[in-house]
């Protein structure tokens, strides 16, 4: 567990030296307690630029993982001039299939990667928001790891 903990970290890093951006550690506002990740991630091998996000159980079925998933596509749009986003859920990941669609984004097929089925959801730059209006009043801010400044959505 150990070892998977400190490569999972390694990838988020290198990530970020290799990319110029990646995941966030997603933080509450109002608490300061941990939440989860959630950002822009490309490894190699990976489809199209991936909206990835991973939220501890305590924090879910709050709306935490869909304002942050939206902030990170709307800044993944602003860094990266991508013209589209995806997010690659497991099929019988109803929650992450709902925060997928919450921001815009709709199935476009199901693929194999990594030796595991995923629904490729896909998101346009100019699809529109839904959660935008939560702009103003986000209840979580993200800090990039390797001591980058805190984030604060676009």
């Amino acid at each position: 567990m150990i070892i998977r903990a400190r490569l999972d970290w390694a990838d988020i890093v290198g990530h970020w030296a290799l990319r110029g951006y990646g995941n966030f550690a997603c933080i509450e506002k109002a608490s300061g307690a941990f939440l989860g990740r959630c950002g822009p991630w490309f490894p190699e091998g990976w489809p199209a630029l991936e909206i990835g996000y991973s939220f501890r159980r305590e924090s879910w079925g709050r709306g935490f993982a869909s304002e942050a998933a939206s902030a990170c596509a709307r800044y993944a749009y602003e860094v990266s001039q991508a013209p589209a986003v995806i997010s690659l859920v497991h099929p019988d990941n109803l929650r992450s299939q709902r925060v997928a669609e919450r921001g815009g984004a709709k199935v476009e097929r199901e693929m194999v990667l990594r030796g595991l089925p995923a629904r490729v959801f896909s998101g346009r730059n100019t699809d529109p928001f839904p959660l935008s209006h939560q702009r103003n009043s986000a209840r979580v801010r993200a800090l990039a790891p390797c001591g980058r400044s805190y984030f604060s959505p676009p």
